[in-house]
């Protein structure tokens, strides 16, 4: 795993690029969170394919636990990729509600990720 720094002004973003899953539970998105954020870093990218497809099974309760770490410690997350593999109108209406927000973001590009929590 390494970290590509998005400059933007005086706003620093964190990438996080990995050939892995490397958040599979809550704890490890809340490693992760936690790791950057004492790197100086309050926002983050992670890429689709390095968070397992449970969080996108809304059933397991992972994204809303993720999230709520992210919320509570007022880091804002945006996950990149192609989100209509995955069929269920729950989890389409969750990306549509949380993408209203600033919070946390679903977005198709890392241009559209940096250029959101450049904001």
């Amino acid at each position: 795993m390494k970290i590509e720094v998005h400059q933007n002004e005086d706003v620093k973003i964190a990438e996080v690029i990995s050939d892995s899953v490397i958040v599979t539970n809550a704890e490890e998105g809340l490693q992760l969170m936690v790791d950057l954020y004492y790197q100086d870093f309050d926002k983050i990218i992670i890429h689709e394919p390095n968070i397992t497809s449970d969080f996108f099974d809304l059933k397991t309760g992972i994204a809303g636990e993720i999230l709520q770490k992210f919320s509570n410690y007022r880091v804002q997350l945006a996950i990149v990729g192609d989100f209509s593999k995955y069929p269920g109108q729950s989890i389409k209406d969750f990306i549509f509600e949380s993408n209203k927000g600033r919070q946390v973001n679903f977005l198709g590009s890392v241009k559209e990720a940096v250029e959101r929590l450049s904001k």
